[in-house]
C-alpha cells in the first residue's frame, strides 16, 4: 500500500472538518454515500475509483491532489523536516535576535543575483525542486544582503530581487505540503514588494498566495485576494505592457479556479473567457527583459487552465476537444505541458478510453519520467486502469514503473 492510501482517510477527515462539513453534508455535496466516506475516515477503506475521489474533492471544494496527498517532492529522511527543508525555514524565517543581514561585498553583481533567481523560476517549472532547495538559502541570504547595501535605487533593487526569491521559495513550500511556511514566505515577499520600483511584484505575489489559500480550501479568500488585485492594477493602469497583461491574467485565471470550485462555474467560465480574449493581446503589447521571472500568462496557458477546469469539474468530452490539436507556444513551462498531459489521462479515464489514457501517460511518461513518478494523481490513474479486467497494451510497464502492481 502507497503512502497516499495509507493517508487517505486521516486527510479526508481533515478536509471535511476544514470546510466544517458533517459526513452527511459532505455526501450530500459529493453524491457519495456517508457509508463510503464513513469506511474511508475510519481506515476500513484505504482506496476509492477516481470518479469517486473526484466526487470527493469537488464536495469538498479542493483540488483532487489535495486529497491524495502530494508527495514531497524530495525524499524525507524520517525527521519532521529534512535538513534542507529546514535550511529553506531558517532562511525565510531567520532566528530570532539573530544578526542583521550584511552589506553585499565588492564582487556582488545584482545581475548576477537576478539571473540566478530567474534560473531557480526555471528549475521550479521543471520540477527540480531539490536543485532549487539546495540553491534557496543562499539565495534569499544574498537578497536581503542586497536591500542594505548602496545607494536608494540599489536598494529597491535588492528588496525587488528579496520579493521575487521569497515568492519562490513560498512556491516551493506549497509544492512540499507546508502552506504555513509557504505564507510566511509570501507575505514576508509582500513586505519586501512594498520596499521596491517594481510595480507589478505585488500582484504576482499576490497571485501565489491565492494559490496557497486554495491549497488550504479558504477559497472565499483566494477570489477576494486575487480580485482585489486584478482591479487595482486597471485602476493603477499596469496592464498596458505584456508583462502587466501577464499579471492581471494569471490572477484572472486564479480567480476562475476559485469560482469554480465554489461551483459557481458561470462566474468561472466568464472568467476564463475574458481571460482567453486578453491574452490574445499580450503578443502585441510592448514586451518585459525576462518571462522567467513573470506571471505565466498566454493562450497556451489559458487553454491548458480551461482543459483543467473542464475534467476536474465533470466535463472530460469538453477538455478533450479543448486539447485536441493544441499547439503550446515556446514561453510555456514544462510543469504546464506536463498537467495539460495529466489532465487530458484523466480525461480518457473518465469516459472510459483507458488505450487513450495508457498512450498520453506514456508521453507524460517520456516528457517528465521523474515527475510522474511522485505524481500521486498519476500514480492514482495507473492503480484505477491496474484494476480492469482487461489491460490496454503498455499499461504493465506504467505500472511497473510506479509500483502499481506491487
Amino acid at each position: 500500500m502507497v503512502a497516499s492510501e495509507q493517508n487517505l482517510g486521516k486527510t479526508l477527515r481533515r478536509l471535511r472538518r476544514l470546510a466544517d462539513l458533517t459526513q452527511e453534508d459532505l455526501a450530500e455535496r459529493s453524491g457519495v454515500s456517508v457509508d463510503v466516506i464513513r469506511q474511508l475516515e475510519q481506515g476500513r477503506k484505504h482506496s476509492a475509483r477516481l470518479p469517486t475521489l473526484h466526487a470527493l474533492a469537488n464536495g469538498l471544494g479542493v483540488e483532487l491532489t489535495t486529497l491524495l496527498g502530494d508527495p514531497p517532492a524530495v525524499a524525507k529522511t524520517g525527521e519532521a523536516d529534512g535538513p534542507r527543508l529546514v535550511a529553506v525555514r531558517r532562511a525565510i524565517m531567520p532566528p530570532l535576535w539573530g544578526p542583521p543581514p550584511s552589506p553585499v561585498g565588492p564582487d556582488f553583481s545584482l545581475e548576477r543575483l537576478r539571473e540566478q533567481i530567474a534560473d531557480g523560476w526555471s528549475q521550479y517549472h521543471a520540477a527540480e525542486f531539490d536543485v532549487v532547495m539546495k540553491a534557496l538559502p543562499d539565495l534569499i541570504s544574498e537578497a536581503r544582503s542586497a536591500s542594505v547595501s548602496g545607494t536608494d535605487a540599489d536598494r529597491k533593487a535588492g528588496f525587488a530581487a528579496l520579493g521575487k526569491v521569497l515568492q519562490l521559495g513560498g512556491h516551493v513550500a506549497i509544492r512540499m505540503g507546508t502552506t504555513d511556511l509557504a505564507l510566511t514566505s509570501l507575505e514576508r515577499a509582500i513586505e519586501a514588494a512594498g520596499q521596491s520600483s517594481d510595480p507589478l511584484l505585488l500582484p504576482m505575489i499576490v497571485n501565489s498566495t491565492a494559490w496557497a489559500y486554495q491549497r488550504q480550501g479558504r477559497l472565499e479568500d483566494a477570489l477576494y485576494v486575487a480580485n482585489r488585485a486584478t482591479d487595482d492594477m486597471k485602476s493603477a493602469g499596469l496592464t498596458d505592457t505584456a508583462d502587466g497583461l501577464k499579471v492581471w491574467g494569471a490572477l484572472t485565471m486564479s480567480a476562475a479556479t476559485s469560482a469554480a470550485r465554489s461551483r459557481d462555474y458561470d462566474r468561472a467560465a466568464s472568467m476564463m473567457e475574458m481571460a482567453e480574449r486578453e491574452a490574445a493581446r499580450v503578443s502585441k503589447l510592448p514586451a518585459g527583459d525576462d518571462n522567467r521571472m513573470v506571471s505565466v500568462f498566454s493562450p497556451s496557458s489559458v487553454r491548458i487552465e480551461r482543459v483543467r477546469l473542464a475534467v476536474q469539474y465533470g466535463h472530460p468530452e469538453d477538455a478533450l476537444a479543448l486539447a485536441k490539436g493544441m499547439r503550446l507556444s515556446k514561453d510555456t513551462p514544462p510543469s504546464w505541458r506536463t498537467w495539460l498531459l495529466l489532465d487530458v489521462a484523466r480525461a480518457h479515464t473518465d469516459i472510459g478510453d483507458a488505450a487513450g489514457a495508457v498512450k498520453t501517460l506514456e508521453s507524460l511518461k517520456r516528457v517528465a519520467p521523474e515527475w510522474i513518478r511522485h505524481h500521486t494523481l498519476a500514480v492514482a490513474i495507473v492503480r484505477d486502469l491496474w484494476s480492469l479486467p482487461n489491460h490496454p497494451p503498455g499499461l504493465r510497464p506504467l505500472a511497473e514503473f510506479l509500483g502499481v502492481t506491487e
